[in-house]
């Protein structure tokens, strides 16, 4: 039982001491750090440095009263209330504003039972007690009020609620009398592992000056021990008639703390957000002349010559935070005299691309056409045609114009089928750049067959390639008009066939 309260508090009352103040050292002794806080105005946490007093000794008395027992001291028996007393001292460690750490010693007599031991039992049941207690104690303490306070609190505060919780050893002689006489009924030595014991409470501490606080404290005592008051051996006739197994108590106390060191404020009396908000104030109070624009803005736009890159600014040239002018395509001419804004162009061309010659764009795009391949005696185009019609299309769009393409096919086969299907071939080609983005009113097709074929048709077939081909002319608009969008109505052609000898009878 006492292992385990030894090690619960001590999980409790000790994970504060690694809050101790950061140093922010780094390994070639500059700062800042990646371990800082942040702040550029850092350097070693050393003794010298500290602002605050962090050191005080506390001492105090008050009185204990049996709570949790077999025998106890609040109107036990016969209804009354038997007091003892206790006093403390303590060395007390600020480790924060919010956290401590307190060795203290505690001293006292807890009395309990029907009547007070200093009189003669009433009669031959009643049975008192006494235990005298010496307590050594480690205590973690929290200061409440700083970690709980309001970050809109501005006041400077002198009352101060602290948690206090700790572990220790305790010594003990525990004393019974009754009808026969009073007797010791158990002693218990320090330091040993039936000795620990825990005590968790709270005070509440008033700051008469720099030096001196007031505190009054309610402490909660677990002993884990069923000897403690004074009811002898745990299997006894006293110590059967209650189930717990500890002797509790409280301990309420009076007491004086003594901050010690040279310095004005201790650290457990500091607020670091009053600290900040204090130099906010004075920050916002104060009265700072700032000369905007020492130097003017020559150029009027809207920046400031001292960091002004480009003081000869236009007049309502848009600007950037440098006070140059802006060129949103980057093409050297400033959003105010670009005519095309969102597209680079020369300065000669008022930022505007310069669009090609018809005729030379006609030459590009039959140059790009060269190399359309169709499925074979058919008007469909292969798919490793289609690089070559997205550059077509994109040429065309870009320089505008209109233009007509022919188709050609070479000499050898039936004259009337290669010009049906110079025509279809013309036309698929028309259509494939049209559903690329290119406007169908700028693009007419016709078919000539083999009637502009040079390549003869002994010829091999790679030779005779020369005049399979799509050729490209800008057309004027003059001519346009008179101009059909294609030169053939949409009806399936047929290729020509020869017709097959005809057998000869036998005789």
């Amino acid at each position: 039982m006492k292992l385990s309260l030894a090690t619960a508090v001590l999980a409790l009352t000790m994970p504060a001491i690694s809050y101790a103040q950061d140093s922010a050292v780094t390994m070639n002794e500059k700062y800042p750090n990646t371990f800082s806080s942040g702040s550029a105005n850092v350097s070693p946490f050393t003794q010298q440095s500290k602002r605050f007093n962090d050191w005080s000794i506390s001492v105090g008395a008050g009185v204990p009263l049996m709570q949790s027992a077999d025998l106890t001291s609040i109107k036990n028996g016969n209804g009354k209330n038997l007091f003892g007393y206790s006093a403390y001292v303590s060395i007390d460690k600020a480790i924060t504003h919010a956290f401590g750490i307190n060795l203290q010693y505690d001293r006292g007599e807890t009395r309990q039972g029907w009547f007070n031991t200093k009189d003669a039992a009433p009669d031959a049941t009643a049975i008192g007690a006494r235990t005298q207690y010496d307590a050594i104690s480690i205590l973690g303490d929290i200061n409440f009020s700083n970690l709980l306070r309001r970050v809109d609190n501005h006041s400077p505060y002198r009352w101060a609620l602290h948690g206090y919780a700790g572990i220790g050893t305790i010594a003990y002689r525990a004393y019974q009398k009754d009808s026969k006489g009073q007797n010791l009924m158990t002693e218990i030595k320090p330091f040993q592992l039936g000795s620990m014991f825990m005590q968790t409470g709270a005070g509440l501490k008033f700051k008469v000056n720099r030096r001196i606080d007031i505190e009054g404290r309610l402490m909660y005592v677990v002993t884990g021990d069923d000897e403690f008051d004074g009811g002898g051996d745990k299997y006894s006739a006293v110590n059967r008639r209650e189930e717990q197994v500890s002797d509790n108590f409280f301990n309420a106390t009076l007491g004086l703390s003594l901050k010690l060191g040279k310095h004005e404020s201790h650290l457990m009396w500091h607020d670091p957000l009053q600290e900040i908000y204090y130099k906010l104030d004075v920050l916002a109070n104060k009265n700072q002349d700032i000369e905007v624009c020492k130097k003017g803005d020559a150029d009027n736009d809207g920046v400031c010559d001292d960091w002004d890159r480009q003081l000869d600014t236009p007049a309502g040239a848009r600007v950037d935070g440098a006070g140059v002018a802006l060129d949103t395509d980057l093409d050297g001419v400033i959003d105010l005299y670009d005519k095309c804004v969102t597209v680079p162009g020369p300065v000669e061309n008022n930022g505007c691309p310069v669009k090609k010659d018809n005729k030379e764009t006609a030459v590009e795009v039959e140059k790009t056409l060269k190399d359309i391949y169709f499925n074979f005696n058919k008007a469909t185009i292969r798919p490793e045609s289609n690089p070559k019609l997205d550059l077509a299309a994109s040429i065309i769009k870009e320089n505008g114009g209109n233009y007509l393409l022919t188709g050609h096919t070479d000499i050898k086969g039936n004259a009337a089928y290669n010009l049906r299907l110079s025509k279809e071939r013309a036309a698929a080609v028309v259509g494939a750049l049209e559903t690329r983005g290119v406007n169908d009113n700028v693009l007419k097709s016709r078919g000539v067959g083999s009637a502009e074929a040079t390549i003869p048709a002994s010829a091999s077939d790679a030779e005779r390639l020369a005049d399979r081909k799509v050729t490209v002319r800008f057309i004027e608009s003059s001519e346009w008009n008179s101009i059909q969008k294609k030169d053939y109505e949409d009806a399936p052609v047929k290729k020509a066939t020869k017709k097959a000898p005809a057998k000869k009878k036998k005789k």
